[in-house]
């Protein structure tokens, strides 16, 4: 077992304390690595460093800056293999799609940001008045453990572009990607100071992070719970916030629209990555005459794309949840879903086998119950059932967040649709995502965007000169 240190002002250093946190494989349920749980002093120190770095960093060209970028993009692509590795190991996710989704994906956003940023107009006049963009200070990037490096990099990426220093604190439970990405970091040259990684939890780390007073932005990703507290704890110093909160998305089936493929794209959300993802469209809305037909697609999908099992295997896709908290919590809701009268139609029960496994689960359910308004963040589905488009619009929008959802129909129909849902992205027809466009909720699903020139924005201070 190795020690791992913090990453502070350009070196990797001990930390102050002598607490540390296991990494235990999900599947396996064996302590496997440990590492080092940061102390206020280790915050002080980043939190520090990082302001000593700002203003020369700021006053760096953006030229510049993207070239640093470069090098770390280069970095995170010739290290795939071991990013992919180091994922499967802490997460569990299936390696088929921590290789083919989760280790790209740094790389596809991080080349449309620096891209958007090279067009960018950080100066320019209006009438006679000079605008001028720049960084607003440190930000603190708290991160979750669903995505373990992209989330990292969602909130870096643009924060640095933009002329801003930072602080890492990375989840417990998957936090060897994190330092891995720190390595990267750390080999592409960045100056001293513009990036810090304090390891530890984050109710303690991470709140004493966010509540630094030298701390100018707090760039948070988690549940909606501990959103409102980093909501509270930004307001004591007028901080700028960025927040990426919970799902409860729906996908829309609408008569005439492909029902198959709907059926392959809720599914496919709550299986990927075991449901663990803020955007699956966990609430899977259809006619209520297509309900028996909706019915036997399901099971027939599940029969052919279910395989549950060792997540370094190729054929799985249904690893282990991430730890066995996680597991537990799903597993309290299926059985809430069970007495609240919800219908189980396949799944619905803990595997008997070493790991943190949850069988993949769909409900026939109603939309006010349980299930269907709070999120579980686990391999469950909820199919419900409308009678006209105009009550669709209305389920689908009768809950807290709003973060994802999608639409499947008859184009124009389907556009119409979308156009009335309250949330910040919609897949129309299997509308592939695109990197440049803005990512986030409405609601209590968070506030503001990443991805693109439109996550950069969100870290820029704005002055005018009056010439």
């Amino acid at each position: 077992m190795s020690q791992h240190q913090l990453y502070i002002n350009g070196q990797w250093t001990d930390s102050t304390g002598n607490e540390t946190s296991d990494v235990i494989n999900p599947a396996t349920e064996e302590v496997f690595d440990g590492v080092a749980i940061g102390t206020e002093e280790d915050v002080d120190k980043a939190v520090a460093a990082a302001k000593e770095a700002f203003p020369s960093w700021n006053a760096t060209s953006v030229d510049e800056r993207v070239e640093y970028m470069e090098k770390i993009y280069d970095e995170i692509e010739k290290h795939q293999q071991e990013i992919a590795d180091t994922i499967v190991a802490e997460l569990g996710s299936a390696r088929t799609y921590v290789e083919e989704s989760q280790a790209p994906q740094p790389l596809n956003e991080m080349r449309a940001t620096i891209d958007a940023v090279k067009e960018y107009d950080f100066e320019y006049y209006e009438d006679t008045a000079k605008v001028i963009k720049e960084g607003y200070g440190v930000v603190a990037c708290i991160t979750p453990w669903n995505y373990p490096i992209n989330q990292i990099q969602r909130k870096i990426t643009p924060a640095i572009l933009a002329g801003n220093t930072v602080v890492v604190n990375p989840p417990t439970n998957t936090p060897l990607t994190a330092l891995l990405y720190a390595k990267l970091i750390d080999q592409a040259g960045l100056p001293k100071g513009v990036f810090n990684l304090v390891t530890g939890s984050g109710s303690s780390t991470g709140d004493y992070l966010s509540k630094h007073e030298d701390v100018d932005v707090i760039s948070f990703t988690g549940s909606t719970n501990v959103g409102k507290q980093m909501y509270a704890n930004a307001s004591d110093g007028i901080k700028q916030i960025v927040l990426e909160l919970g799902g409860k998305s729906p996908l829309v089936y609408l008569k005439g629209g492909d029902l198959k493929a709907a059926v392959k794209q809720a599914m496919d959300t709550v299986l990927n990555n075991q449901g663990q993802t803020c955007t699956a469209l966990t609430r899977l809305l259809v006619p209520e005459d297509e309900l028996e037909e909706t019915k036997q697609m399901i099971l027939d999908y599940y029969d052919k794309a279910v395989v549950i099992g060792d997540p370094t295997e190729r054929e799985t896709t249904v690893g282990p949840m991430v730890s066995e908290d996680q597991q537990q919590t799903v597993l309290d809701y299926i059985e809430t879903g069970k007495k609240e009268g919800a219908e189980v139609l396949v799944g619905g029960n803990k595997i008997d086998r070493t790991g943190y496994y949850v069988e993949p689960t769909v409900f026939i359910a109603d939309n006010d119950m349980t299930i269907s308004q709070e999120e579980i963040f686990g391999p469950v589905l909820n199919v419900i059932t409308y009678q006209t488009e105009e009550e669709a619009v209305e389920l689908a929008n009768d809950v807290v967040y709003g973060l994802s959802g999608a639409v499947v129909g008859p184009q124009e129909d389907a556009e119409k649709v979308a156009a009335q849902l309250r949330t910040g992205n919609i897949f129309v027809n299997q509308g592939a995502r695109v990197a440049k466009a803005p990512f986030g909720g409405y609601k209590e699903s968070g506030r503001g965007r990443e991805n693109g020139i439109y996550g950069v924005e969100d870290y820029l201070e704005i002055k005018s000169l009056f010439l």
